[in-house]
């Protein structure tokens, strides 16, 4: 006699599982790639746009880890905007989250088919793309302690290659590389325009871009609730999220720039760590960054069908999805959640190969300013969570600095930069579209929500 299906999930994560999918779980193609777009866009001054993004985790992360450690969930801060804002907010940022990461799926497939068709330029780059997301899915439909220790070996590559980079560069900055020369950060500083070449309009549209490297964060809170002792493991990884940012991001990006001038011609082109590698004269630059960006994506897109999964079968405890998606195996895994997501991942996978450039050009904008609008559903539920959980007599043992004072801050901060977004006309189309798709999303919750509340007070019938 088989076992029937159940709708929990395992607690499968050990600690250090959780640990090394905090430090570097989402590191993929943004940093190590999307980084030398920011900086040539930006000059320097990208130095800014990290450190405000930075900061802007470092908040939105204290606010979510105190309403985390205090209820953990897998649905994080979808299941607190349902419970501080109303069902149809938690509905709403639930599946724009699901569609953002189910978009980073085709995004890390197609960076990893490139270096792949470099490798074998017989098979074309989308065959590749599609055949790794394939093969990660199957990785996710496995229990979630295997798939905790396929992370933590390649998250742990990650990081030795950024403090290797780091390394690298601090000792040719340094002249203790024979017969390689760099300029250091004051004097790039100074020429080829000084520190903001193309003004604070560019810092801006570098902010944006550095965001889609940083968002992924906070799914931290996420994979935390399948370990053994969430509260801890939430609290510890939200703690470390200062020195995460400012070693992998701010001195790499720091690196970077003291090395490579803003305007290199092959900046954009050949990635920002690799033409730093390259100008340091080390050997088979190219060659490594493919290794370690290949590593990066697989790891990445392997976070996203994991993040995108533990959403929906969230959304679907809630009967905001499909029932049959929070169904989970005898191992505590939501198969039918990991498949549909991995499913329309590939689809648009292939869309981007043979359907015309600008429908996956569309369907990217639609998730361009999802990251703010996640840190801005926090923040406002973490304003009002603190009263109902106050007023519950609930012993807070991790609490956001300077409330309510930091915490309208950034409400402020994330609405004026949606504001400048929608006045700049590079970015005009992003914010419209991810509005629109929101504005349908939130339509959609508030029908769910009338209906939940109509069929709760319906008579029940008994026979």
């Amino acid at each position: 006699m088989t076992s029937q299906p159940n709708s929990q999930l395992s607690q499968g994560f050990k600690p250090r599982h959780v640990t090394m999918l905090s430090i570097a779980g989402i590191i993929g193609a943004g940093l190590f790639v999307g980084s030398g777009h920011a900086i040539a866009a930006a000059g320097p001054a990208t130095l800014i746009a990290y450190a405000l993004s930075g900061l802007l985790v470092v908040l939105v992360m204290r606010m979510l880890g105190e309403m985390a450690v205090a209820n953990p969930d897998t649905g994080s801060f979808s299941t607190y905007a349902d419970q501080a804002i109303g069902p149809w907010a938690g509905f709403t940022i639930g599946w724009l989250y699901w569609w953002f990461w189910v978009l980073v799926i085709p995004i890390e497939a197609l960076a990893a088919g490139q270096v792949l068709n470099e490798w074998f330029p017989a098979i074309d780059g989308w065959v590749f793309a599609l055949l790794s997301v394939v093969l990660l899915a199957i990785t996710n439909l496995f229990s979630v302690a295997k798939y905790g220790e396929f992370e933590f070996w390649f998250a742990l590559i990650k990081v030795a290659a950024i403090i290797a980079f780091i390394g690298l560069g601090a000792a040719a900055l340094m002249g203790w590389l024979p017969d390689r020369q760099v300029s250091g950060l004051s004097r790039l500083m100074t020429e080829h325009g000084g520190f903001a070449p193309n003004g604070m309009s560019a810092v801006v549209g570098a902010f944006i871009t550095v965001m889609f490297s940083f968002i992924g964060t906070e799914a931290v809170t996420i994979a935390a609730a399948e370990s053994s002792s969430p509260a801890r493991n939430i609290a510890k990884a939200t703690r470390s999220v200062i020195w995460r940012i400012g070693i992998f991001y701010l001195l790499s990006i720091a690196v970077i720039i003291s090395i490579v001038p803003w305007d290199d011609p092959q900046l954009a082109q050949l990635g920002s760590y690799q033409r730093a590698l390259e100008l340091m004269n080390i050997p088979h630059a190219k060659l490594l960054m493919d290794m370690v960006v290949l590593v990066a994506v697989a790891s990445c897109m392997n976070s996203s069908i994991y993040i995108a999964s533990r959403m929906l079968y969230s959304l679907g405890r809630r009967d905001e999805a499909p029932r049959q998606v929070k169904v989970t195996s005898a191992g505590g895994v939501p198969r039918a959640a990991v498949i549909a997501s991995t499913v329309i991942g590939a689809a648009i996978t292939v869309i981007s190969e043979f359907a015309p450039a600008g429908l996956f050009q569309f369907l990217l904008a639609s998730s361009g300013v999802i990251a703010l609008l996640v840190y801005l559903v926090i923040a406002v539920s973490q304003l009002r969570m603190r009263r109902m959980l106050v007023r519950s007599n609930v012993q807070l043992h991790f609490r956001m600095w300077l409330f309510p004072w930091l915490t309208y801050a950034i409400i402020v901060f994330i609405i004026a930069a949606l504001g400048v977004m929608l006045v700049t006309p590079e970015h005009r189309a992003e914010v419209t579209t991810t509005m629109s798709l929101a504005l349908i999303i939130s339509l959609l919750g508030i029908l769910t929500a009338r209906r939940h509340s109509a069929l709760a007070l319906a008579p029940r019938h008994t026979g």
